[in-house]
């Protein structure tokens, strides 16, 4: 059987579909999801595109999950690219699942899959902009997020119950913490002659964001969008150009990198009309 070059894709939603589908033509692709059918939908929808594609489930809280997507893929091919998009929203889960989810589990990707990518392969992790209006952490707590052992990470003192105030808080952690964890592994990744880098999105419209436009912080996001310079959120599609380009030969020189786009929503916020009165 003829190996092929494998893209996985963690988190089978609209923003990881967006970047599969301008970096994988003549690739085979990975679909994972924690739930099998949602995996299996967006397949569809990328195979009736032409695309190459399987599917499978992973829990990425769980490592013993995400070494059997791993061995999945090896088992088709050299792994050429990674899509983390798995995550979950602070109207969606508590935070203590959310620490787990979306800290820990692109932690645990990026170091499982850090160990087999491929030559010349590349990744994108999907932060927030979430973790740009968190304020400044310590050196140590950067550190700390960013090189901390994936399984020791959750025992950090700065992620206990009594540290964390909510779901929010938990969340700009979260992505705080996957900004910093690529820099760091951006290293470990160039040995291998590999780049990682994050892509930091405001508001998208997909499932995931509306269940925050019409949850509790829902006037909250509205009033972000309408007060920001661009005035309206982004498409699945604006992210895949993004990604698009941190994954291909025109992004040969990044890595490491956060790349936030927001619609200007963090100046706005720092600078403009959404700063704290």
């Amino acid at each position: 059987m003829t190996r092929k070059n494998v893209i996985v894709v963690i988190g089978a939603g609209s923003i990881g579909q967006a970047i599969a589908r301008r970096v994988s033509a003549g690739k085979h692709v990975l679909l994972a999801d924690l739930r099998r059918e949602n995996a299996d939908a967006a397949a569809l929808v990328l195979s009736n595109a032409g695309f190459d594609v399987s599917t499978a489930s992973v829990d990425v809280s769980s490592r013993e999950s995400v070494q059997a997507l791993v061995e999945t893929a090896m088992a088709i091919g050299d792994v050429v690219g990674l899509i983390h998009a798995a995550g979950v929203s602070p109207s969606q889960a508590s935070p203590a699942t959310i620490l787990k989810v979306d800290l820990f589990g692109a932690a645990l990707a990026l170091e499982m899959f850090g160990n087999v990518i491929a030559r010349g392969g590349s990744a994108v992790v999907i932060a927030s902009q979430s973790g740009h209006r968190l304020g400044a952490l310590t050196p140590e707590q950067n550190m700390a997020l960013a090189t901390t052992p994936a399984d020791d990470l959750l025992a950090l003192p700065m992620l206990q119950p009594d540290r964390i105030r909510d779901s929010l808080h938990a969340y700009q952690l979260s992505k705080r913490g996957n900004s910093l964890r690529v820099m760091a592994e951006a290293a470990r990744w160039g040995k291998r002659g590999a780049r990682v880098n994050t892509i930091s999105p405001g508001i998208v419209i997909t499932p995931l964001a509306k269940d925050e436009l019409t949850g509790p912080r829902g006037e909250g996001y509205r009033r972000m969008i309408e007060l920001s310079p661009v005035g309206r959120a982004a498409t699945p599609d604006e992210v895949g150009a993004v990604g698009a380009l941190l994954m291909g030969p025109d992004g040969a020189f990044i890595t490491g990198s956060d790349f936030l786009m927001d619609g200007g929503v963090t100046a706005s916020y720092w600078f403009g009309d959404l700063a704290p009165k």
